[in-house]
């Protein structure tokens, strides 16, 4: 069982309302001066946990980008997509499109990806398949 990712951010206030406002994340700790970081953060979504936390003091931290090792994006299931995409876009919130798609079709199911406040890519998909 995974039980949590790491996501450090130059865009705190921003980062935590998309997960919280956005995805439903519920805040379950929020600590100031953690560390020589501005905020460490503990944010869930059933069992699954994302450690939300500034860099340290003075430090601006590099963007990611899809070209880089290690982890590139981290996947959420979701009911009905094309309903939470348009509820995410209200926000103001825009998908990465592919071949002039929001949402298209892979493998049995659809999805569709976005871009979190501190650069973070997000899939959002309607099939628990791989």
């Amino acid at each position: 069982m995974v039980h949590h990712i790491c996501i450090q951010t130059n865009h705190y206030k921003d980062s935590l309302t998309f997960y919280t406002d956005i995805l439903g994340f519920e805040l379950i700790k929020e600590t100031p001066n953690f560390h020589n970081r501005y905020f460490n953060t503990w944010l869930k979504l059933d069992s699954f946990y994302i450690e939300l936390q500034t860099g340290k003091v003075g430090e601006t931290l590099n963007s990611a980008n899809t070209n880089t090792q290690g982890a590139i994006h981290f996947c959420l299931w979701v009911d009905d997509l094309a309903k939470e995409v348009q509820k995410i876009k209200q926000f103001g919130y825009n998908f990465i499109k592919k071949n002039g798609e929001e949402i298209y079709r892979v493998e049995g199911g659809h999805l569709c990806k976005m871009i979190a406040p501190e650069g973070t890519i997000i899939e959002l998909r309607d099939n628990r398949g791989i």
